[in-house]
């Protein structure tokens, strides 16, 4: 289904039956990343799974999004489709997304589940800074190529590096502006029951996030899976839909 919202095409999906989970997924990916964990809760609740604006099947937006604004836009999706979560499920971006939305009050629900959030940008301004200053080497050294060659090999030189800026090249802007914001400090403002689960063997969002974000969060339980990695719902999705369930139907 389609929706407009700020003259955006906004791609999104609703089915199942009982109360509405709202799905919001991570930087790069699309509803699809969900269908597993969706497929497993629709018995019993309502599933909404959206694109977000430059990802998947929706219009990319026509300004610089920051975490607000993305939150702002969910708000607007809830309210022109009539729909007011139980809860909500973050992973990665869609993490972070949440709680600056559910912590500012722009967003609302009963639970809160962040699955492998991102959001903890202390360690992220350390990379930063390296990565600028291999990027500025790499321009130096190729400078006299073609703009194209230039490109690819910026292109290598970041996905070394760990940077997913490359990931979504028309969200540039939008994406040094999302992993600038911190919100370790927001997430002590949610007073939703929340689940934390973080896979033991993710580099991108490591469990020390979980961990700092579970101190934050006063009625929060963390949950770590051993040997998963960042894509957690995905490799190891019996455990998670089990713990998503289980917390649900608390």
């Amino acid at each position: 289904m389609t929706i407009i919202i700020d003259e955006c095409a906004v791609h999104y999906e609703k089915y199942g039956k009982g109360p509405v989970v709202l799905f919001l997924h991570g930087w790069g990916d699309s509803l699809k990343t969900f269908r597993d964990l969706s497929d497993n809760l629709k018995k019993h609740y309502t599933i909404m799974t959206l694109d977000l604006l430059g990802f998947g099947e929706s219009d990319s937006p026509k300004e610089t999004y920051s975490l607000e604004k993305y939150a702002m836009f969910v708000k607007q999706f809830l309210e022109k489709t009539d729909n007011n979560p139980y809860a909500i499920i973050g992973h990665s971006n869609g993490g972070a997304i949440a709680i600056r939305g559910v912590s500012s009050g722009i967003l609302s629900c009963e639970k809160l589940i962040l699955i492998a959030s991102s959001g903890v940008r202390s360690t992220y301004n350390k990379r930063k800074n390296f990565l600028r200053a291999s990027a500025k080497a790499a321009k130096l050294m190729t400078m006299v190529l073609p703009e194209s060659t230039q490109m690819k090999i910026k292109r290598k030189v970041y996905k070394k590096l760990g940077s997913d800026l490359f990931v979504a090249e028309h969200l540039q802007d939008t994406f040094k502006k999302v992993v600038s914001e911190d919100v370790l400090h927001d997430a002590a403002m949610i007073i939703q029951p929340t689940l934390l689960i973080y896979g033991s063997a993710d580099h991108a969002t490591p469990v020390k996030y979980g961990e700092m974000f579970a101190k934050q969060i006063e009625n929060s339980d963390l949950k770590i899976i051993d040997g998963a990695d960042h894509f957690l719902h995905h490799t190891h999705g019996e455990k998670v839909n089990k713990l998503v369930l289980d917390f649900l139907d608390r």
